[in-house]
This record gives structure tokens, sequence and C-alpha cells, in this order.
């Protein structure tokens, strides 16, 4: 197993794994947070637009996202980032990763504010504030705290999703793993138990933090 560390860059494509878990995560938190304030305004057009984004994007292939946005961006309509098509692609992972996984987010709030009692609404109505006002200091708070778990989950599946960004060359851990395997047919065991124990490093503190989190900010009813 030394010899596998020795040879390949293993711990760098963790790292990649990591950077590219780090960004997405912020990225789908707020764009999920953006359509999930969709999906509960009063407004019936932004009800309609959140569902259809949660609809199309939670229901297309993260494959097929990834790709199509690496293909039509920079092959049909020559958009870069930068003149590095290595560092493009891991950009366009990043935020194949944020759009999908934003719906995952929103659901995940949209339930959260559904556990809010109506009657909290209705006195912050009454009291004057308005629906902006009400949601950010009232439903989304407590919306937030009712959704750790989802919120967790949908963390840890975006980490062991990053796996998918090697299908446009970035140099992650699954690709790596690829590579390996083809040059060390002969190591394949101890190849598969560092990229499992790889991942269960990085998702298990996720899980144990979730639950915590969950059981400590629970909001009493």
């Amino acid at each position: 197993m030394g010899e596998l560390f020795a040879t390949y860059p293993i711990l760098a494509a963790f790292g990649m794994t990591l950077l590219l878990t780090f960004f997405a995560a912020i990225g789908a938190a707020v764009l999920g947070t953006l359509v999930a304030v969709l999906r509960v305004s009063p407004v019936p057009l932004f009800q309609k637009v959140g569902a259809l984004y949660v609809n199309v994007f939670r229901n297309t292939p993260l494959t097929l996202i990834i790709i199509a946005s690496n293909i039509v961006m920079i092959v049909n309509l020559g958009f870069s980032f930068t003149e590095d098509i290595a560092r493009d692609n891991v950009y366009w992972a990043i935020i194949g990763l944020t759009v999908y996984h934003a719906a995952f987010v929103c659901e995940s709030l949209r339930s959260g504010v559904n556990t809010v009692p109506v009657g909290q609404a209705e006195a912050a109505r009454s009291i004057g504030l308005t629906f902006g006002q009400s949601l950010v200091q009232v439903l989304l708070p407590q919306a937030v705290r009712g959704a750790i778990t989802p919120l967790g989950n949908t963390l840890i599946a975006l980490a062991k999703n990053t796996t998918v960004a090697t299908a446009i060359g970035v140099a992650e851990i699954s690709g790596l793993q690829k590579t390996m395997t083809e040059d060390r047919i002969d190591l394949i065991l101890p190849i598969i138990l560092v990229v499992a124990a790889g991942f269960v490093v990085i998702t298990l503190p996720m899980g144990l933090a979730t639950s915590w989190l969950s059981g400590r900010l629970a909001v009493k009813r």
C-alpha cells in the first residue's frame, strides 16, 4: 500500500475531491436558499419558477449536467474562464455540482419551513413584518435548524458525487483510481481499500457532525 502512495498522487486527488466538495457546498447552499425562497414565495410565478428548477435539475443525471456544461460552454460557445483547460474543467465541475445539489438543498429547506407552525408566520404578519422580514427573522432560522439532517445528507451525497467530475477530466480520486487499476491490476484490492477508506475519512465526520447538530439545535415544539 505504501507503494501506491509513493507512485501516485493519492493525497492530491483526495485534495481535489475536498476542494470540489467545499466550493460546491457553498454554491449549493446559496443557490438552494434562493430557490427555496422562490418556492415558499406568495407570488405564484416565483413558486412555479422554483418548482421548475427543482424538477429539472433533480431529475437530470449529474453526469449529463457536468458534461453538457463543459461541451456546450467550452466546445460549442468557446467560453472559458482561463486559458487553462484543466482549470476550466474544475470550475465547470463545481458549477455542475452546485446547480444539481442546489435543488436538494432547496427541498431540504422547504421541508424545514413546513415544520414551522403556521401561527408564527401569521404572528409575524400581524406585527407588520413583510414577507422578506418574516422569512429572514422567523422562518429561515427555524427551517435551517429543522433541516439539518437532510442538509447533512445532501453534503455527504455531494462529497461522493464529486467522482462524477472525472467525466470531464478533473483529477479527483475516482479518475486516479481508474489509472491505478489499469496500471497495477495486481494491487486492485489495496487500491479499492485506499479509496474506500479515504471516502470514509471524508464523510464520517460529516455524518457525526450532522447527528450532533441535529440533536443540539433541534427546534423544541
